[in-house]
């Protein structure tokens, strides 16, 4: 019997990360015809938009290890910059144009902030690489809240209109607005009885809600599960067209709220940056996707697998500029 061949450093196999990146350097050098690639894994860096804890940080570090785990690319760096709701990344990223060794993590949220900021930078401007999942929204309270059920909290909302704090992880217009208005609409409540609380992200949203600064809030399922499996919260409702497995709450529908919202999130390039560089990004979050750690992590998240890349998700990237641009116009955002 012959002795176990060493893993390395992360435990993977040697010959597993060896064929995963035989398996991109392939797909560079056909997308090349002819060409020559010198250095198929150069330096990767991925902005957040957001500051740390957020569901844009929180997905981007879990793609980043797995990429480097899964021997897709070694050790991408991920940093933070904050700001405007996305804005301020989003136009970090169109100034960097040409820059090959650059992604960035966004999702609904950075559409919205730059249409409600009227941001130069839009979405349309930056190179869409691969939308990677879609996940609902949640609605909770604190442990300690009086609400135990959603009719609960929408009957003091009634009441209260606008002096009921309900936070959000965007900024006004943003994702957790978007969908908290929707929810309003659907319960009769006038927006301007809405009273939003925005947070910089989820890392600013959960103490706000754990110290009663707000009454409520809406989030996104994954940057609070940790604090609802222990306890420190409750989940009134999910905003998806079926339940959470992670999650023991109703849909808003199944509430009696007509309500169905979904966040998604994905990543893009700068603009200007050769096609051999955008097939190659490409090719390295096809590997990931088709991956075992990433799919395991759809199951732990609660995240629904939307993978969609290239022209197809630059198609989506536009519906959704438009789309959006649309209803915060109706609502009086923008």
């Amino acid at each position: 019997m012959s002795p176990p061949s060493p893993a390395g450093p992360s435990g993977k196999h040697p010959t597993r990360r060896r064929m995963r990146r035989f398996a991109v350097l392939l797909a560079v050098l056909l997308s090349v015809a002819g060409g020559c690639a010198t250095d198929a894994y150069p330096p990767l860096r991925i902005l957040v938009p957001s500051n740390a804890g957020g569901g844009y940080d929180v997905t981007a570090r879990i793609a980043a290890e797995l990429l480097d785990s899964e021997g897709i690319v070694d050790h991408p760096e991920v940093f933070n910059v904050a700001g405007g709701g996305g804005a301020v990344g989003l136009t970090r990223m169109v100034q960097e144009s040409g820059n090959s060794d650059l992604l960035m993590l966004m999702g609904l949220g950075v559409v919205a902030a730059s249409i409600t900021g009227n941001s130069p930078a839009r979405v349309t401007r930056v190179v869409p690489i691969a939308r990677l999942i879609t996940e609902p929204e949640v609605v909770l309270v604190r442990a300690a809240s009086p609400y135990r059920t959603l009719d609960e909290l929408v009957a003091d909302w009634r009441l209260r209109g606008a002096g009921l704090r309900i936070g959000g992880g965007s900024i006004p217009g943003g994702t957790d607005n978007l969908m908290l208005l929707q929810l309003a609409r659907a319960a009769g409540i006038p927006a301007t009885d809405v009273g939003y609380v925005p947070h910089e992200g989820g890392g600013q949203l959960l103490p706000a809600l754990l110290d009663g600064s707000i009454d409520a809030a809406v989030s996104g399922p994954r940057e609070v599960l940790e604090q609802v499996r222990s306890g420190q919260l409750r989940v009134l409702a999910t905003s998806g067209t079926q339940r959470l497995s992670s999650v023991d709450a109703p849909t808003l529908r199944e509430a009696g709220y007509d309500v169905a919202f979904t966040n998604w999130r994905g990543v893009v390039a700068p603009p200007g940056i050769p096609q051999a560089t955008r097939q190659r990004f490409v090719a390295l979050f096809t590997n990931l996707h088709s991956s075992p750690g990433w799919q395991q992590q759809l199951a732990e998240n609660g995240w629904q697998d939307a993978f969609l890349t290239g022209t197809e998700f630059g198609d989506f990237l536009t519906d959704q500029d438009a789309a959006v641009r649309r209803e915060l116009q109706e609502l009086g955002l923008a």
